[in-house]
């Protein structure tokens, strides 16, 4: 474990004395290929895997400049599993402060954690959700380099693979009032889509929104629909419980989510790098992109429409 500790400082330290990429997403393949290596060991919560994935997290966090909201990163929390046992958790939680003093925040959020290995196989979990994470660190980028007028916090939370574990112990226990989270963006599966097709889910509960993503929809460089978020296609359709926003959803706190549809890879030990499409990636990449600085843009005229 000292070893293991050691090499991680290590690993971080270089990391962070990396040159900063010139535009935001540049890295988000490397992201992708390096969080879903098998040396990773399909980053379970609580496993050496996932301390090594929270390893790299924070050295990118390093590389584009964040800071926490208090003196650390790390957010810990711990749960019980079906056996009984105690697992720990650890969500990531930084902070890019907007250029207007106390106003609304943005959440914008991306799990790390995936399912481990299982009969001695690896489940990397390149799409599920190391290219969600990806997508985050790209927005982090893109607001760093032009910063918003809001608040824009972001969470890279753990656990989600077992009931949302991380996203609730965030709501739960948020670091800023929850009454000024005016939204939260979730990306949980943004790499792989043999029809170019990217989805944003969330307009049905919260029209408002539509105008926004519509718009970005017309120069999106990808097929970017709106829906997942009804019933109307049976409710293994609905994706507003499916991922990390719905722990917001449940504190009344409007959401929209962005992921592809389910592939042959879901959840199995072939969703790896190497089948990642990667020019619909770095699209999808620079879509979130676009759409999460539209959002911001709007943010006040987000929280008026929904009372918060």
């Amino acid at each position: 474990m000292i070893r293991l500790s050691r090499a991680l400082a290590l690993t971080a330290a270089l990391f962070a004395a990396a040159p900063a990429f010139a535009d935001p997403g540049d890295k988000a393949l490397d992201d992708v290929r390096i969080l879903s290596a098998d040396d990773m060991q399909g980053r379970l919560v609580g496993t050496p895997g996932s301390e090594k994935a929270r390893a790299y997290i924070l050295s990118r966090f390093a590389q584009i400049g964040l800071s926490p909201l208090d003196d650390k990163f790390e957010q810990t929390f711990t749960f019980q599993k079906r056996d009984g046992a105690t697992v720990q958790g650890t969500n990531l939680v930084a902070r890019i402060k907007g250029t207007e003093a106390g106003g609304k925040a943005l959440v914008v959020s991306a799990h790390y954690d995936h399912l481990g290995v299982r009969d001695g196989q690896i489940y990397n979990g390149a799409d599920d959700n190391a290219s969600g994470v990806a997508g985050l660190l790209a927005v982090a980028e893109a607001f760093k380099a032009k910063p918003p007028r809001h608040d824009v916090i972001l969470a890279v939370v753990d656990a989600e693979e077992g009931g949302l574990r991380g996203a609730k112990a965030f709501a739960a226990n948020p670091p800023v009032p929850l009454s000024t989270i005016a939204l939260n963006i979730n990306f949980d599966m943004l790499a792989k889509n043999p029809k170019n097709e990217l989805y944003a889910a969330g307009t049905a509960p919260f029209p408002y929104l539509k105008p926004i993503l519509v718009k970005v929809a017309t120069t999106a460089p990808v097929t970017l629909k709106l829906g997942h978020d009804t019933d109307e296609g049976g409710k293994e359709n609905n994706w507003t419980n499916q991922s990390d926003h719905y722990a917001f959803a449940e504190k009344g706190v409007p959401w929209v989510y962005f992921g592809v549809e389910d592939h042959p890879e879901y959840h199995k030990p072939t969703d790896d790098f190497a089948t990642v499409p990667q020019d619909f990636f770095k699209r999808s990449v620079a879509t979130v992109v676009q759409a999460s600085v539209a959002l911001e843009r709007d943010l006040d005229d987000v929280a008026n429409a929904s009372g918060r």
